[in-house]
């Protein structure tokens, strides 16, 4: 079982970091993989250079996609679930016990209206609150109530760079890494 995010849509220059924003939390909340439309290469670039130096570059997966509704279309055609967040879904605090579990998820959100389709291609359609707000904290907060917490003190290998936990200032342990020859 894994959940992959798909961000649907990319306003250009508008979204750069908002997009490098939701694959971080999709990294640093324990997805698998994001799949993202109409985005710059460079988004990519961030990503990779984080997981190089943060870890998770074997864990965590990105995918540039043209055509959404095949991925959605292929995703419930293997029996995986589509979890679309939208201020628009029932309420997480009225189907948090409701998550599927043993299968593959895959959490739809969007950068600027979303297609009408996304709504009855999806299983479940959910709201993390029904005002609007950011597609970054709905996703956090999702990832959250589905891993119970547990995603918060996930560590990734072979990071060159981890965090030493402190109550003041920043403490990073960094990794030598081996000269090649």
């Amino acid at each position: 079982m894994s959940i992959a995010v798909l961000r649907l849509g990319h306003r250009l220059v508008r979204d750069d970091r908002t997009t490098t924003h939701v694959a971080l939390v999709s990294r640093a909340f324990g997805c698998r993989k994001i799949f993202m439309t109409d985005v710059d290469e460079s988004i990519l670039k961030t990503i990779n250079r984080v997981c190089d130096d943060w870890g998770g570059s074997n864990d965590f997966d990105i995918e540039i996609i043209r055509d959404w509704r095949s991925l959605l279309k292929t995703w419930k055609k293997n029996n995986g679930v589509i979890v679309h967040l939208t201020m628009y879904g029932i309420n997480i605090e009225q189907i948090s016990h409701d998550y599927p579990q043993g299968k593959n998820i895959l959490v739809v959100i969007g950068a600027s209206k979303v297609p009408k389709d996304v709504y009855f291609l999806a299983d479940m359609n959910i709201a993390v609150g029904n005002q609007p707000h950011s597609e970054i904290a709905a996703l956090a907060i999702f990832l959250d109530r589905y891993f119970q917490g547990k995603e918060l003190t996930k560590s990734f290998d072979n990071a060159i760079m981890k965090i030493i936990p402190s109550s003041r200032g920043k403490r990073v342990k960094i990794r030598k890494l081996k000269k090649s020859n």
